[in-house]
């Protein structure tokens, strides 16, 4: 009986210091004080031994998670890989790779790069990497990537299957350049074509440098594609718009709490100002490619052909940590020329994350019907067109997503990648052919005279089991051959230039393009 009172005691008196610090909890005004006291109490009671560095990283993503869905923290790993995918260059061996099935095959050996120098050539199988076995095993695509980078002057051996040899090649890494041009060439006579794939440090001159070219082969239109492009620095979208803009047009503003409204501008200097111009962009589309859309919409420069942008309307700016990890706040938003934010709805009950998702289950992608516009936020573009403001930049010319075409035969085929492992297939069947092959001209002669799309009939029914009537082989030649002819080509010296454009024939987007270029 004397122990329970004495515990009771010992309760009580417990009970009452806890309500004193909890008093003094309430009464502290000092702004983020809570969270430092209730870490500190924490640490200097808290009965196990503590993951500090675990705590501090939860409770940070924890605070930031009540802002919008931009500002994030990034740790050591994911900041420097999130910094070395907008970089202009990186440490690996300098080869491009896919994994058709379930061994990595070369597609690319960047000119100059290490890989190059010792003799590494397209359609290598990788086998392993110095001891680890990476063909035949499901090696992750990602860990795979991993292993091959590390630093500049370090060693790997990858050995590669080439033919029926086994070759071990010793690399020593170096600097690769990364580019954000996928590819650049002439459509037709008069129309040229590029394609953008991210904002990187070189992107306006990687652009430039294309233009330029392509108008030295009688570029008098271009079809500009920033489809599924993500963004990324700010500065180079608006080098990138100025080369098409007319002095003191007005390519954006940003402004924020505790940033002044900033305006950008032409400046005139530009050389492709007169230049026609179509713009294609997607649901993918986002943040720097939609800056430079909206200021090619709102000054009625160009025509923007496509579907409706992801509508990344937010200004990140990186703080740096001393222990390498870093965070990307939102510091502003930023306006089209018109003075409308595109920022997408977040919060609430809204499902940001999914977003993309539901605009395919509500058919937004199919059918122009079905885009959800704030006709309350209305904006006038120069010439005083209606455009809206609050989620994405909407086209001028909008095209849908076509599902209609896709046999059943060509969807059992993809779902095999039956088309991969046959352009590896033929890669080794016309090696020597295609390793010289360097001009469109000579490609046309090849894929004319291999007749890709039969041998594709009888080469899946033979390895996969997948075979069509004679009816629905004629309804799924005319989108199959395109991507069976630009997965071959792409082995060639022309790599990603031919992927695009022997796959284009099938793109919807491009064709309008290109029909309201030439009207």
């Amino acid at each position: 009986m004397v122990l329970g009172v004495v515990i009771g005691a010992l309760v009580t008196l417990s009970v009452m210091r806890y309500r004193e610090k909890k008093h003094l909890l309430h009464t502290r005004d000092i702004d983020w004080c809570k969270l430092t006291l209730i870490l500190d109490i924490v640490d200097k009671n808290y009965v196990d031994t503590l993951d500090k560095d675990g705590m501090t990283d939860a409770a940070i993503v924890a605070a930031l998670s009540k802002l919008d869905p931009h500002s994030v923290y990034l740790p050591p790993i994911q900041l420097e890989a999130s910094e070395q995918d907008l970089a202009s260059n990186f440490d690996g061996i300098g080869i491009q790779f896919n994994v058709p099935n379930d061994t990595a095959i070369v597609l690319e050996v960047i000119p100059g790069g290490p890989s190059e120098k010792v003799g590494l050539l397209p359609g290598d199988r990788l086998l392993k990497v110095d001891d680890k076995v990476i063909a035949g095993v499901h090696f992750p695509q990602d860990s795979m990537v991993r292993r091959i980078k590390g630093p500049s002057g370090s060693k790997v051996t990858v050995t590669v299957k080439r033919g029926p040899d086994v070759i071990p090649f010793q690399i020593v890494r170096g600097r690769i350049p990364l580019y954000s041009v996928d590819a650049s060439f002439m459509l037709s006579d008069s129309v040229g074509y590029i394609r953008l794939g991210k904002f990187s440090r070189t992107t306006y001159k990687e652009c430039h440098e294309a233009a330029l070219s392509l108008s030295n082969q009688g570029m008098k239109k271009l079809v500009f594609d920033v489809r599924d492009n993500s963004g990324g620095y700010l500065d180079q979208a608006l080098l990138l718009a100025d080369d098409f803009l007319q002095m003191g047009d007005t390519i954006v503003y940003l402004e924020g709490r505790h940033r002044d409204r900033e305006v950008y501008k032409a400046d005139g200097r530009g050389i492709f100002k007169d230049i026609d111009l179509a713009v294609l962009i997607s649901e993918g589309s986002a943040s720097a490619s939609e800056i430079f859309a909206g200021a090619i919409q709102d000054n009625d420069r160009g025509i923007i052909v496509g579907r409706r942008s992801f509508g990344k309307g937010l200004v990140q700016e990186p703080f740096y940590l001393s222990d390498d990890s870093g965070i990307r706040l939102t510091v502003a938003r930023y306006y089209t020329p018109s003075g409308r934010c595109i920022q997408k709805p977040y919060g609430g009950d809204t499902d940001y994350g999914f977003d993309i998702y539901n605009r395919y289950a509500d058919g937004e992608v199919f059918s122009a019907d079905s885009v959800k516009i704030d006709s309350t936020d209305v904006h006038r573009t120069r010439s005083g067109r209606l455009v809206y403001g609050g989620g994405g930049i909407m086209p001028d010319v909008f095209v849908p997503m076509d599902t209609t075409r896709a046999s059943s035969f060509f969807v059992q085929c993809n779902r095999k990648t039956s088309q991969m492992r046959f352009a590896s297939a033929m890669f080794d069947k016309y090696v020597k052919r295609l390793s010289v092959i360097d001009s469109f001209a000579d490609m046309d002669a090849f894929l004319a005279e291999a007749g890709l799309a039969q041998q594709f009939r009888a080469w899946v029914k033979a390895k996969d089991g997948i075979s069509c009537s004679d009816a629905e082989w004629a309804s799924t030649v005319p989108y199959l051959e395109p991507q069976l002819n630009a997965l071959v080509a792409r082995y060639s010296k022309l790599g990603e230039n031919a992927f695009y454009k022997y796959y284009l024939p099938m793109d919807d987007t491009v064709e309008k393009a290109i029909e309201l270029l030439e009207f």
